[in-house]
């Protein structure tokens, strides 16, 4: 068998790109920096803290300091480690495929879609295990190919939910059926397909070889862990995806209608395809920095939906959490205020916001069900409150000066320079209609979701 040593140079040469191009796919503003030969050990060997994180791989002088702007997440190091698993394994591949053979599968499809998959479960690239069908990659590549079909002049949505390997005392696999049909792409060709997986109410259920099983009612599905806490809330929309992952090791894998694909496991949207590539939610990570910076974990819990809610349904918006309430005077006008009394002599035939204010005044957000929030936050201009879920004004235009010394680069659209103009004086999240949110606090981005 051939060693690492003896692979050819452009062997090892083409793999050190590869790696290096991976991973400035999931963290586009990191730096990497060669270590030199890879030290005596298991080549798979991943450290990561703080902002720095180093790999090891099995090519030659391939030993790799990543340096991020900000901490890595464990799912961060776990991304790192994927990207690693799955070109380790196709660099053993090729170097050996003159004595084992080439397991061509294995090269198919995007790249990305493999470190994605690997992310998600391991087992597939486990070297010194049997091959296994990589069942979460074929299924990506089902939400791709429909992500590019109509039915009847419209978008699809489909998706299923994989089952998985982990105890399960609320479901059982069902038996095949006699002739399953894989789950891969080849299901797209029929037309009826999409109907039988709508993704958001219905899914396919496909067992852990990767064949469709059965259709299952998502809402159903998820009744059970009805009482169990998630790590992170959830969109309405997608609440009881979230909930069918919390047990059992499932998977649920989503295209939307917008053609967003959505990825589910242990409770929580842990990835998303969005604007053409992956993204690593870290949901779990961001509420937690989101929720200690309120200390008002009811308003957290609110706000965080409230922003999911919109964002799901593409509709910009912006939610400001003052820590000091009378810093208000300072971002808007007095009219804008819901405890200013709009003029009793109002110009005849003018209507303005403020007639409307008496309908919110003095009412806390607690109170009010999310459905009337996320209809005020639809109001062109900001939704502010204090951090105690006093509500004090909406659709309010900000007032702030040049930002220029405060953010020097360049900022698009005039959301982005109201939340970071709001975020001076607490905490801001930033609704963009095309499905992201943006937390900002004192004048800065903290993250993207």
């Amino acid at each position: 068998m051939m060693h690492d040593n003896d692979a050819p140079v452009q062997l090892n040469r083409l793999y050190e790109e590869f790696f290096e191009r991976g991973l400035q796919y999931f963290f586009p503003f990191a730096t990497f920096q060669a270590l030199g030969a890879t030290p005596p050990g298991p080549p798979e060997t991943l450290e990561g803290q703080a902002t720095t994180a180093v790999v090891r791989l099995p090519w030659p002088s391939a030993q790799y300091a990543i340096h991020n702007p900000v901490p890595f997440t464990v799912h961060d190091v776990r991304m790192l480690d994927s990207v690693r698993v799955v070109l380790t394994a196709r660099y053993h591949m090729l170097r050996d495929a003159e004595h084992h053979g080439l397991n061509v599968e294995r090269f198919w499809g995007v790249p990305e879609d493999r470190y994605v998959s690997a992310f998600l479960d391991r087992q597939p690239y486990t070297e010194h295990v049997p091959a296994s069908p990589d069942r979460i990659a074929a299924a990506i590549e089902v939400l791709r190919t429909s992500a590019l079909t109509t039915y009847e002049n419209r978008r699809i949505s489909t998706g299923a939910l994989l089952f998985g390997t982990a105890s399960d005392p609320c479901h059982a696999l069902p038996a095949s059926p006699p002739h399953p049909l894989r789950y891969a792409a080849a299901l797209t060709r029929a037309r009826s397909f999409h109907r039988l997986s709508d993704g958001l109410t219905t899914l396919a259920l496909v067992d852990p070889a990767g064949f469709f099983v059965d259709v299952i009612d998502v809402q159903q599905w998820a009744a059970p862990y009805e009482t169990l806490p998630v790590p992170v809330p959830s969109p309405a929309r997608y609440a009881a995806h979230s909930r069918a992952t919390l047990c059992g090791g499932h998977l649920c894998l989503i295209l939307t209608a917008t053609g967003e694909m959505k990825m589910f496991a242990d409770g929580v949207q842990v990835l998303r395809f969005l604007d053409g590539r992956w993204r690593l939610t870290n949901a779990v990570e961001k509420y937690r920095r989101w929720q200690q910076g309120l200390r008002n974990a009811a308003l957290a819990d609110l706000l965080f939906v409230t922003a999911l809610n919109l964002a799901e349904e593409r509709r910009g918006g912006l939610l400001v959490v003052l820590d000091d309430p009378h810093a208000v005077s300072r971002l808007i006008s007095h009219s804008d205020l819901l405890s200013a009394t709009p003029s009793p002599h109002p110009v005849p035939g003018h209507a303005s916001k403020d007639q409307f204010h008496y309908l919110l005044r003095d009412k806390g957000l607690l109170t009010l069900p999310t459905t009337i929030l996320e209809t005020i936050a639809r109001i062109d201009g900001a939704v502010i409150m204090d951090t105690d879920a006093h509500l004090l004004a909406f659709g309010a235009i900000l007032h702030y000066p040049d930002l220029a010394t405060l953010h020097p680069d360049n900022i698009e659209g005039g959301r982005a320079s109201a939340a970071i103009a709001a975020s001076r004086f607490g905490r801001a999240l930033k609704i963009s209609e095309d499905g992201l949110i943006s937390c900002y606090h004192h004048g800065h981005h903290l993250w993207d979701m």
